[in-house]
């Protein structure tokens, strides 16, 4: 169960989602090959939800809170049973802080922006079907 200041450190104002995941990870003693396996996933693609560039499917969520012994929700949100903060972490100073946030910021800029590049070129893609 995790306590206040665990809640502080994975909450979404502090961590993402691949933060939450590498943590759980750590917490379980597992190496990202070990549970790339395990899920039946490419270790790219684990190394890829651990980075936010990408983020599992539905199936694989629910296998991977059911492999790192944490709420499906704590991975999503950081709220219910998840894993204890690291226990080197020291206070975050506000600076680092910021900058934490502007790139959280920025990767969530480049994922609606890839987003919507997707569906320009899926849109291109008809059009030129279309004058054929």
């Amino acid at each position: 169960m995790t306590s206040d200041s665990d809640r502080d450190w994975y909450s979404p104002e502090n961590a993402t989602f691949g933060d939450r995941v590498a943590g759980a990870r750590e917490a379980a003693g597992m190496t990202q090959p070990e549970l790339a396996r395990r899920l039946g996933v490419k270790l790219s693609t684990l190394r890829g939800w651990e980075d936010d560039v990408a983020e599992p499917r539905a199936n694989k969520l629910q296998m991977l809170a059911g492999l790192l012994n944490v709420s499906l929700t704590w991975l999503l949100n950081g709220e219910g049973d998840g894993v204890a903060a690291p226990e080197e972490a020291g206070e975050i100073s506000p600076g680092v802080n910021d900058i934490l946030s502007e790139i959280r910021d920025v990767r969530g800029q480049m994922n609606r922006l890839t987003s919507r590049l997707g569906l320009l070129e899926k849109r291109l893609r008809t059009a030129l079907k279309e004058e054929a």
